[in-house]
């Protein structure tokens, strides 16, 4: 699946159907990342599901499990703009955070602001951005209005 071993601290993206799920390594096949509360161990975690809750539980699994058949690689894209924490400061954080419920958002509280929030310092989530630009032409802003409305909808009948 991916080419090359991870190292303490790397941002794993894992392609799933129509969106990348992004997770963080932490060594000796594991890695840290978000899932809506619902979701277990294998269960096809991240699943584009998760787009209608405002929670996430900081889970910490194989990447084998995570990453199930889905193509998955290192992709440390913002090394280049903004210098990376210490490898084991990276980790530290991400290990205190598992098993804590945390505020989930499509568009600004998602698997990838999570991963560069520990990586970088800071977060951003170039898919949202990239869905924004894409909007410009229409599509991108359809897809995400299509999911704010759904995620309305959501939390009116959970009220």
């Amino acid at each position: 699946m991916a080419l090359d071993t991870p190292r303490l601290g790397d941002l794993i993206e894992i392609f799933r159907f129509g969106y990348e799920h992004w997770a963080i390594y932490v060594g000796d096949g594991y890695v840290i990342h978000l899932a809506p509360p619902s979701e277990f161990a294998g269960a096809g975690a991240a699943s584009i599901l998760s787009a209608l809750t405002d929670k996430a539980v900081v889970k910490k699994e194989l990447l084998s499990v995570v990453a199930g058949r889905d193509k998955y690689r290192i992709n440390n894209k913002h090394d280049d703009k903004y210098p990376p924490q210490p490898s084991n400061k990276i980790v530290k954080r991400a290990e205190e955070l598992v098993g804590r419920e945390v505020s989930y958002n499509l568009t600004s509280e998602n698997c990838e602001h999570f991963v560069n929030e520990l990586r970088y310092g800071i977060s951003r989530s170039d898919q949202v951005t990239d869905a924004v630009t894409i909007g410009a032409g229409g599509v991108g802003l359809a897809a995400l209005g299509l999911v704010g409305l759904l995620v309305a909808r959501n939390r009116r009948q959970k009220q």
